[in-house]
């Protein structure tokens, strides 16, 4: 597997550093541009990509490198400047620690890796075919078939990127999955995973006593005809349950630590004043008592929070949906993905959101009503679910299973509960009444839900809500 490589500096590499940096492997190389120049590559004489620089980007939120990369970046704000090689070129893997080397010894700062000028190697394959992407493909995707984008990830956490988030939109224009492969000890990033979508899209985890395994689900892979799948067997199928399953999936220790995770829609009226990530900060005060730390595009999450900011961005790129993900302070970690669709109804803001727990720290449960009371009078909630999951602090996901999330409550905004027949939202089939929120003539419903983690039947009575606001039999 190559590895990216990143320079952390204190200053910004002005363009004749990058220059410098990128010709610092020899003067036989040349130099190009993609992207309108936000991409820069060094090429061989034959014009083949050898390493792409994506441009500089501005790092003003605390801890972000420590949680993405496990460094110790220079005083916030620092520029973060990624490398990445062409597969399967081990001139290019040089090339590429050579130029983060370079750059930080020019502008002052940190390579990572730290040995980054010696430590690019590439792990047998193990049988995958690792032909180079066209030169015409995105630079992050390292095996491009008929069936899939294969993008090679050997970093602590696999984040969404510019890098990785250009390949997914590539990978979605032409109709393929997106499968990411990394070595074994990688996490993946919430942002990632809820990206990932479903099969053939996965994470592959590489593994020394079954090959390769899937780090959502730890079915066993084999790369064959084009992808990477369970093995082609008549007791293994993708819906099969006895495919086999990846013994370092199985390998889990309960150490306390949870998740509280909220997912909620929002639809305001679209008007020329409307303010937007208004809801995501009210939860996010709720509950840590201060609102979140940055934001951004892509990970790492470079600005600091700024509702104006964010709600300019949006702005400028609608009618086109914006993606946005959303970081907490490194002692109360926490991560959001946001995203705003133009609708007939409006501006719809879909939030998917989670705070980590130490087993010694309290959850805070007893501010979810008031918290769902201030969505639904002040920022047109239109429903939320809140879960509580045993799953790691730092919010990071390992390739080891981790239990399902169990339901805490369920909210329905006023909208939907005004449209409902009857008295069908008050009465339903759940052993508590709903709590009302807001103005009693026009209320949203509160439905507390069994929050276990260890008992899974809360589902069950979700299950049943659903049924029942649905009106279905």
């Amino acid at each position: 597997m190559t590895k990216d490589v990143i320079a952390l500096t204190a200053r910004m590499p002005d363009p004749w550093t990058v220059l410098a940096g990128l010709l610092s492997g020899g003067p036989d190389k040349l130099v190009g541009a993609r992207g309108d120049g936000a991409v820069v590559q060094l090429c061989d004489t034959q014009g083949r990509p050898l390493v792409s620089v994506e441009a500089p980007l501005l790092v003003a939120v605390e801890g972000e490198a420590e949680r993405l990369l496990g460094a110790t970046p220079p005083p916030v704000p620092y520029w973060w400047t990624e490398a990445r090689a062409t597969t399967g070129v081990a001139e290019a893997e040089q090339l590429a620690g050579t130029f983060a080397t370079r750059l930080t010894a020019l502008v002052g700062g940190s390579a990572w890796p730290p040995d980054a000028a010696g430590s690019l190697t590439v792990v047998p394959s193990d049988g995958v075919s690792v032909a180079p992407a066209p030169a015409a493909a995105q630079p992050a995707v390292d095996v491009l078939t008929e069936r899939v984008a294969v993008v090679i990830q050997d970093r602590p956490v696999v984040a969404m990127t510019a890098w990785l988030s250009d390949a997914f939109r590539a990978a979605a224009e032409a109709g393929l999955g997106l499968q990411i492969v990394s070595p074994a000890g990688t996490t993946l990033s919430p942002a990632v995973r809820d990206s990932l979508g479903g099969w053939p899209s996965r994470w592959i985890v590489q593994d020394e006593r079954d090959g390769y395994y899937d780090g959502l689900t730890g079915a066993v892979l084999r790369w064959q005809d084009g992808a990477f799948s369970p093995p082609a067997s008549p007791d293994a199928s993708e819906e099969d349950p006895h495919t086999p399953v990846a013994a370092a999936y199985q390998e889990v220790a309960d150490t306390g630590e949870r998740q509280l995770g909220l997912t909620f829609r929002m639809v305001h009226p679209a008007d020329d004043r409307l303010v937007l990530g208004g809801g995501l900060e009210t939860v996010w005060r709720q509950l840590t008592g201060r609102p979140p730390a940055g934001w951004g595009t892509s990970e790492p999450a470079n600005l600091p929070w700024s509702l104006r900011q964010l709600t300019d961005v949006a702005h400028r790129r609608a009618p086109e949906p914006t993606w946005l993900v959303v970081v907490g302070s490194p002692d109360r970690p926490g991560l959001a993905t946001v995203r705003i669709t133009r609708t007939e109804g409006g501006v719809e803001e879909h939030v998917t959101m989670a705070l980590g727990y130490g087993s010694g720290e309290a959850v805070p449960t007893d501010t979810l009503p008031a918290l769902a009371e201030a969505l639904a009078t002040r920022h047109h909630l239109q429903s939320m679910l809140v879960q509580l999951r045993k799953a790691r602090r730092d919010m990071a996901v390992p390739a080891h299973f981790e239990g399902p999330g169990v339901p805490l409550a369920f909210v329905l905004g006023a909208e939907e509960v005004r449209t409902l027949p009857g008295d069908r939202a008050r009465r339903t089939p759940l052993p508590e009444a709903p709590l009302p929120l807001g103005p009693k003539t026009r209320p949203a419903l509160y439905y507390p839900l069994p929050g276990d983690p260890s008992d899974l039947s809360g589902w069950q009575d979700f299950e049943r809500l659903m049924r029942h606001l649905k009106g279905a039999p």
